[in-house]
């Protein structure tokens, strides 16, 4: 099946199912509201899950390192493993201070892109769309520098608050694809 052949099919079964598109798009927007109205319960939950993740992922790699224990990696993996099994119960039985420390790295990582996406930007200057990267960057930088500003307070919104908006901006993102497809079926 050639490229076009292919995605053909796909915007036809996107037009034959374009109101499930749109109710899952309603079920994120509203989802995301919910979020977004209470973000310290969806940090906590972001943190928990993170938590877990750690845990199960640690321990699976632990027990890993003894299943190919002649490997040349077997010290560094049982290292890294109890790690993260170790940081995942720690996050676990506190996670507030869990929420605290995901809320620091996430404010140093928008710090860290928005300077990378100004710097991009700058480099670009001459190109058509310079400016789009360069309003990315300048963004990032300031949600990173409010979130930074506001510890230990922004460890209560930020993570729910990012989670709540990303819900919502694919919630709306299948509604407009739904919607197209309806619009193309008619």
């Amino acid at each position: 099946m050639s490229h076009d052949q292919d995605l053909e099919s796909i915007a036809a079964r996107v037009r034959e199912n374009w109101g499930w598109f749109v109710a899952l798009g309603v079920i994120l927007v509203l989802g995301g509201l919910v979020i977004i109205a209470a973000p310290l319960a969806a940090s906590i939950a972001v943190t928990l899950f993170i938590a877990a993740v750690l845990v199960i992922g640690g321990a699976i790699q632990i027990y890993q390192s003894f299943k190919v224990q002649g490997w040349a990696g077997f010290l560094w993996s049982l290292i890294t493993g109890a790690i993260a099994l170790a940081g995942g119960i720690i996050i676990y039985t506190n996670p507030l201070a869990g929420t605290l420390a995901l809320t620091l790295v996430v404010a140093a990582v928008f710090v860290a892109q928005g300077i990378s996406q100004v710097v991009f930007a700058l480099r670009l200057r001459p190109h058509a769309g310079w400016v789009w990267v360069l309003i990315a960057g300048v963004v990032s930088l300031a949600a990173g520098g409010m979130i930074w500003a506001e510890l230990p307070a922004s460890a209560d919104w930020a993570l729910g608050l990012m989670a709540g908006i990303s819900i919502l901006f694919n919630g709306w993102s299948y509604i407009a694809i739904g919607l197209a497809a309806r619009a193309t079926a008619e």
